[in-house]
């Protein structure tokens, strides 16, 4: 696989799965949720308002892209976030899935990495047609386990900041550590995996 195809593969991936749309709305929906809930502090009108916001994206999405699933994927987050947080009456709950989802990421992706199948490699190999053989070339494998490096570094930062301030209540200091650790540092490892899979690739493989 050339250097070029790889990096082609990768980016086309985080395409697929929303691109730099899906994180803005990840974005929008959690510091929508946390500005309502400032100005009305009720947790069931905030948690409305930010499901209000993204069905909104959801339906422009669909009818102007015709992209389903990323639509009900966000929108499937948000509403759990929202019910999470109504039937408990507490604001933090509403960033509970996305701290649940680091603790399960880091696990996934720290045993992954131990087993010498890295997540990354997994889903751009797979993309390529090339499933399975490809974790016993060592250059390939050391340039996934970078990737997944940055990646476990997003987790674990994730679980340091986010789990004191959910036990704590404070849910200002927690919606703005969720919005940021949520979508926007996802992208970001996205986009610094590709260019780890671009400058390390070799001309073939």
């Amino acid at each position: 696989m050339t250097s070029n195809l790889l990096a082609q593969k990768s980016m086309s991936l985080f395409t697929a799965m929303g691109g730099w749309r899906t994180v803005a709305e990840g974005i929008a929906s959690r510091a929508l949720f946390l500005i309502a809930y400032l100005l009305t502090e009720r947790v069931v009108t905030a948690g409305l308002i930010a499901v209000g916001g993204v069905l909104v994206c959801a339906v422009i999405r669909v009818y102007g892209d015709r992209k389903y699933w990323q639509a009900a994927g966000g929108l499937v987050v948000v509403g759990l976030s929202a019910a999470l947080a109504g039937s408990t009456g507490r604001g933090v709950d509403f960033y509970l899935p996305t701290l649940l989802l680091a603790v399960a990421g880091g696990t996934v992706f720290l045993i992954s990495t131990l087993v010498r199948r890295p997540v990354v490699g997994l889903i751009v190999e797979a993309a390529s047609g090339e499933r399975s053989g490809w974790w016993r070339d060592r250059r390939r494998l050391r340039r996934y386990q970078k990737c997944m490096a940055v990646f476990l570094a997003k987790f674990g930062i994730a679980m340091v900041v986010m789990v004191p301030l959910y036990l704590a209540g404070n849910v200002v200091a927690l919606g703005i550590a969720g919005t940021l650790m949520g979508a926007p540092a996802t992208g970001l490892c996205a986009y610094l995996s590709w260019r780890i899979l671009r400058a390390d690739a070799p001309a073939s493989v």
